[in-house]
């Protein structure tokens, strides 16, 4: 029986709430079913905030008399997976859904952790993927992003040959991270952190106040550290 994976993006008001544009394109086993690909304008009934509009472009104007998310909420369901760039933060912008979701970011940042970046844009180029998104959109429109995770998803399904189980289970654990953003070895990856200070990374485990993160990261190195 074919698995449908359902690539979902949403562009928001702002970190918080209101989706203003929701968008998917399907994944059928390994193979990207480009007749899928669905994109909608969303009211988000509040304002958006100019931080977000620099991002997306989409102004109050384009929005004001589109449908409500609970309206166009169901023509996103009735897949088996959905799979998002950041599964967090599309999870928390949109109504409870009916499949668990996939996280292509923490997938990247597994198979690929010597990678200066694991955005979508730097992964399309990084990886040379083979992209094919309709003209007149851009980085940060909720179907071309759509399409892009797509392209990434059946990148990371062809070179792990990772299970769904496997996806799920990298989904809801932490994310292995390649540089520190912070302290006395900022900059620096966190393999060679531990080559050349292994007891920073035990003064920052005995800490209070940690990053679940920088933490998984860590014990990910100390525990590697007899391959």
């Amino acid at each position: 029986m074919a698995t449908k994976y359902r690539i979902i993006d949403t562009e928001t008001c702002d970190f918080d709430s209101g989706v203003v544009e929701l968008a998917s394109i399907d994944v059928i086993n390994s193979e990207i079913d480009y007749t899928s690909q669905q994109s909608h304008f969303v009211n988000p009934q509040k304002p958006i905030s100019i931080s977000a509009m620099i991002v997306h472009h989409i102004t109050d104007e384009m929005v004001t008399n589109s449908p409500l998310i609970d309206e166009i909420i169901g023509n996103y369901k009735d897949a088996d997976y959905l799979v998002a760039h950041n599964a967090e933060f599309d999870k928390r912008m949109m109504p409870e859904m009916d499949a668990p979701f996939i996280c292509t970011l923490k997938l990247a940042r597994r198979l690929w952790p010597e990678l200066e970046s694991h955005s979508n844009q730097y992964l399309r180029y990084a990886l040379k993927l083979d992209v094919h998104v309709p003209d007149g959109l851009h980085a940060h429109r909720a179907l071309y992003d759509s399409i892009i995770t797509a392209s990434l998803f059946k990148r990371i399904k062809d070179d792990s040959g990772w299970s769904d189980t496997e996806m799920l289970e990298i989904t809801n654990q932490p994310s292995i991270l390649h540089k520190i953003g912070f302290g006395k070895h900022f900059g620096m990856t966190f393999k060679d952190i531990y080559k050349e200070n292994p007891s920073y990374f035990t003064w920052y485990l005995s800490q209070v106040d940690k990053d679940i993160n920088v933490e998984f990261t860590m014990k990910h190195w100390m525990e590697k550290k007899d391959e």
